[in-house]
């Protein structure tokens, strides 16, 4: 029987920062290596169970480092800021909405194959909630919208960008991409998929299976190959996605009904909430610097009208909050 990961205790005694560090650390370890289209839903599946120690100790003992997430975590909008402000010339960023660890190594594997230069990749946090409108508001857009047909205006923070937010086929969007040196381009895959897939049944391995024939296609790397063309470009996520098909159904009657009551079939709910008893808690509620909500704690999930969405995202779980950021160059002249 394999024994516990002494790096878990570790995280118990660390400082917020370090045990954060740590956690990421972990994630891209496991989220990063290797996958062939072969065995992609198995594997998948296993990496979720691999870190399933990680979540209970988190939504357990050292729930407080929530508390701590958002002074503590390097969050993919202030990296975006930060490679736009310091890169010269041509820079590019593709954001995929909801891409998760979970596709990382696809995207990894084909920047090799093809002969991409790979700058930097790492995990990113979220903002907190783990909803596409933070992101956006973070990096100073009022939405993902709000980048449709250029018209994102002057005051965010990816000064001079050409934007553009489009959920077209890979082709529409190699034709969108012009000579601008600068551009931002948000895609409204894998989240499209994502709230398709969310009725109960195999939406994991059904979207595993996908985005490994998605992220390996020469469409997609069409756009890729577009975006580098004279361009240094970042790949990353607004947040992340639980596998709720996974989680541990609340057992406790009470405390199903007062998640179903607070957050219906959400994974968070605006304002302070109904405050409860249990320790260690199912529920956080936090002052983020989107506002005060209310959190489902960890790989939970309970009864509600109609099925707990199989895949989602709002709450504080790992793969919800943790995203890509991957900054890589064309290497043809």
């Amino acid at each position: 029987m394999t024994g516990r990961d002494p790096k878990l205790d570790a995280v118990l005694t660390a400082t917020p920062a370090a045990a954060w560090t740590a956690i990421f650390t972990k994630l891209w370890d496991v989220f990063s290596a290797p996958l062939t289209p072969q065995h992609v839903e198995r594997d998948v599946t296993d990496r979720e169970r691999k870190i399933s120690e990680l979540e209970l100790l988190l939504s357990g003992s050292a729930w407080e480092l929530w508390r701590d997430y958002e002074n503590s975590v390097p969050r993919a909008s202030q990296a975006l800021i930060e490679f736009w402000n310091k890169t010269p010339g041509g820079k590019a960023v593709l954001i995929l909405d909801a891409l998760s660890l979970r596709e990382v190594p696809w995207l990894l594997q084909e920047a090799k194959r093809r002969g991409y230069q790979l700058h930097q990749a790492g995990v990113r946090g979220s903002e907190l909630p783990s909803e596409t409108t933070p992101f956006a508001k973070a990096l100073g857009f009022s939405g993902r919208s709000a980048l449709e047909n250029n018209d994102a205006g002057f005051a965010h923070h990816l000064t001079g960008a050409r934007t553009e937010s489009l959920g077209a086929e890979w082709g529409s969007c190699v034709d969108w991409i012009k000579s601008a040196p600068a551009i931002a381009l948000w895609h409204h895959w894998p989240d499209d998929r994502i709230h398709q897939l969310a009725e109960p049944g195999e939406a994991l391995k059904q979207l595993s299976r996908e985005a490994a024939q998605v992220l390996t296609s020469d469409a997609f790397w069409k756009l890729i190959e577009r975006m580098t063309e004279g361009r240094r470009l970042v790949i990353t996520s607004d947040h992340g996605y639980a596998a709720c098909g996974l989680f541990t159904d609340v057992s406790d009657r009470d405390q199903a009904k007062w998640l179903k009551d607070n957050f219906g079939s959400m994974r968070f709910a605006h304002g302070a909430g109904t405050p409860h008893h249990w320790l260690p808690p199912i529920s956080l509620c936090l002052t983020t610097v989107h506002g005060e909500r209310q959190f489902a704690l960890g790989r939970r999930k309970w009864k509600s009208a109609g099925g707990y969405p199989t895949l989602a995202h709002g709450g504080l779980s790992l793969l919800e909050v943790a995203v890509p950021f991957i900054e890589l160059s064309s290497t043809k002249g």
